[in-house]
């Protein structure tokens, strides 16, 4: 780790003790929830519903781990296949530029849509046959937001991340946004992905949260939501 490593992991791990940093922060979640701020924003063309920093992150994982396989469950504009798809595109450049091998454009030949509920049986044994075929695997959990339906996501494919990846599961954040912000959903405070997220953890200690990403990005829908699998 360089000099400049260092000072950004100083910065990192000192921002919870920031309370004007992380209450402000805490005030703009709120606020920009409301708003339906994360709609704004687009990947290549696609909505992608997303708030930038978990881009970010995002991106930043992929780096790190260079996935040959991105797991998604929901989908709303296509955005975030996109993004996972373009992701994977750059590694492969990458990949044929050291190599000198061949590098296939098509973004469509990166995506595989299985249409159905991401609980059903059959779509968990479609996605396990298709997972087989690869070795560096990402899970992402982004469609219902209820308890128990992320929790039959979890158990359904956190197992398919590869050791050293992540599972990350989005909108966490509405555990921690007031009673009355989601009227018209099944979700809310006491049921939705982030106490699925604490109810799967208590025994599946393959895993554990990766607080330094949600500590750098402050702005996230995702706390508590990046999982790393440890072994």
């Amino acid at each position: 780790m360089n000099d400049f490593e260092k000072e950004v992991m100083e910065r990192i791990n000192s921002s919870p003790s920031n309370k004007a940093l992380c209450d402000s922060a805490t005030a703009f979640m709120r606020a920009s929830a409301d708003a339906k701020y994360s709609y704004n924003f687009a990947w290549q063309g696609r909505p992608i519903i997303q708030y930038p920093q978990d881009m970010v992150a995002m991106q930043e994982l992929i780096w790190e781990i260079k996935p040959d396989l991105i797991i998604e469950t929901g989908i709303a504009h296509g955005g975030s296949l996109i993004f996972s798809a373009s992701q994977l595109a750059q590694l492969d450049i990458c990949d044929a530029i050291e190599t000198g091998g061949m590098f296939d454009p098509k973004r469509s030949k990166r995506i595989h849509m299985i249409q159905g509920s991401s609980i059903d049986p059959e779509i968990i044994n479609q996605v396990k046959l298709f997972a087989a075929n690869y070795k560096r695997v990402m899970v992402c959990l982004d469609s219902n937001h209820t308890h128990d339906h992320v929790l039959a996501e979890l158990n359904a494919y956190a197992h398919l991340t590869s050791v050293g990846s992540y599972c990350c599961v989005f909108d966490t954040l509405i555990e921690d946004m007031p009673l009355d912000m989601y009227p018209h959903r099944p979700w809310g405070p006491a049921n939705n992905p982030k106490t699925a997220v604490w109810e799967y953890l208590t025994s599946n200690p393959g895993f554990e949260i990766d607080k330094s990403i949600q500590n750098k990005l402050l702005i996230t829908v995702a706390p508590d939501g990046y999982l790393k699998r440890i072994k």
